[in-house]
Order: structure tokens, then C-alpha cells, then sequence
């Protein structure tokens, strides 16, 4: 089967956000930007869903701007067999891209969709829901493992209580966890064969979405500093400091 991947160009995790002056945003002049983690995850699930003969072809797929070329040929240097990139310089919100990842899907008929849980920027862990429910399709979300037959994929859920094990019929959306797997390093020679995979750039008018924002962000503005803790000589002094604060008796 076809499996469909999305992937999403963030500020890389190693990176400590910096907030504009003005308060408008995220500054992301000069910043490293790679992968998101999560769609890290969901390439590699695809590439062993393949080594295991279950999947035949991985098209990764991203929305944003042209540099968002460059994370989709790493996941073709991971592994993917094409890309197709919706290129847009703004800034898209979850139900656009659920809408055009919902029309890519009608286009490419995959027999699976997997995505990140969330991604690291704006954390909304949306998307993935929002688009099994404009496919009409089942979704298994948090997976942290996923096994695939010809018509159906189970996936182990992580959830607050621990571990739900659900059975989905195929076509499904699956969103991926931290615990899935471990992403491999892109070889220098699949880098290399990765400039020469097919990738095609669309614009969300292609596939009839609009993606003018619904939300306005007010104001952004970096957490307020942890403040320094306090050294008590005893276990006595403790005692008596959280008497003070209302926490012991």
C-alpha cells in the first residue's frame, strides 16, 4: 500500500526560541530549522512499514514556504520515495493543512497517513484528528507501536491510564509518539540520491483551500524567569518554613 507522510519544517529542538521585540512573534532570522521530531518519527514508522513489505511507496508531503524543500528532501535522504510541497509563505493554521492533506489524500488514495502527534512550535496537536475526520477515516493517535496487515493496522495508544490497544480498518490516520522509534541518520549517499527523487511543488489554490488565518495572536511573550529556590540548614527549619506557607501542619 501507499503511505503518505507529513512533515513540517520547525525550529530545530536543540534551539531556544527567541521572541521578536515587538511582541509579534517567534524571530526566526537566522535560526536553525530542521525537521519536526514527531514527523521524524512518522518517516521512519513508514520506511519499516516498507522493509516489512507492508508498505510499497512513501510520498512525503509538507505545506509552507520553499525552504520547506530542504526538510523534505531529508525525509527523502531517510527514505521516502517522493515529495510533494504546498508552498505558501503563510503561516498556515491546523484546519488548512488538515484540508489540504485531506485533498492530497483523495488525489494519492494511500492506504495509511501518518503524521507527528504535534508539532514542537506551536504544540496544538490538531491536525491529525481534524483529518480523519474530514476523510471520514479511523485514526489511532499517540501510537507507540504500530502493526500493520493487508486491510487493517493495530496500534498501542498512549494514554493517561497507561496503554490502549485499538484495531483500525485501513485507510487510517495514525499520529505518532515519542516511543515509536528512533529515526535513522540520513548516509551521505542516499543525501546525495535524495536531490534527484521527484519533488513537486503545489500552492494551496491547487487544491481549492484557503488558508487566510481565522486566529489573531495578541501578543507573545518569553515565560516569566524561575525564581532562586531556598537553602534550609534542617530538617526543622523546612518544617517550619512550609508551616508558614500553608503547606504542613
Amino acid at each position: 500500500m501507499k503511505v503518505l507522510v507529513a512533515v513540517k519544517r520547525v525550529i530545530d529542538f536543540n534551539v531556544k526560541p527567541r521572541v521578536k521585540m515587538d511582541g509579534s512573534g517567534v524571530d526566526l532570522a537566522n535560526v536553525k530549522m530542521s525537521m519536526n521530531p514527531f514527523d521524524e518519527i512518522a518517516v521512519e514508522e513508514a520506511i519499516r512499514l516498507r522493509e516489512k513489505g507492508v508498505a510499497s511507496e512513501i510520498v512525503a508531503v509538507s505545506i509552507g514556504p520553499a525552504k520547506a524543500q530542504e526538510t523534505l528532501r531529508t525525509a527523502l535522504a531517510m527514505g521516502a520515495d517522493r515529495a510533494i510541497l504546498v508552498q505558501t509563505d503563510e503561516e498556515v493554521e491546523p484546519l488548512a493543512v488538515a484540508k489540504i492533506l485531506a485533498k492530497i489524500a483523495e488525489e494519492e488514495q494511500p492506504g495509511m497517513f501518518i503524521l507527528g502527534k504535534q508539532a514542537i512550535d506551536d504544540d496544538n496537536n490538531a491536525t491529525g484528528q481534524m483529518l480523519a475526520a474530514l476523510l471520514g477515516w479511523p485514526q489511532g493517535t499517540f501510537a507507540s507501536k504500530v502493526e500493520a496487515a493487508n486491510d487493517n493496522v493495530t496500534v498501542t495508544r498512549e494514554v493517561d491510564g497507561g496503554l490502549e490497544t485499538v484495531k483500525l480498518q485501513l485507510p487510517a490516520v495514525v499520529t505518532t509518539d515519542l516511543r515509536l522509534n528512533e529515526p535513522r541518520y540520513a548516509s551521505l549517499p542516499n543525501i546525495m540520491k535524495a536531490k534527484s527523487k521527484p519533488l513537486a511543488t503545489k500552492s494551496p489554490g491547487d487544491y481549492g483551500v484557503d488558508v487566510a488565518r481565522r486566529l489573531e495572536t495578541i501578543k507573545v511573550t518569553e515565560p516569566s524567569k524561575r525564581q532562586a529556590g531556598i537553602k534550609v540548614a534542617s530538617v526543622d527549619e523546612l518544617v517550619d518554613r512550609l508551616k508558614g506557607l500553608g503547606i504542613a501542619k
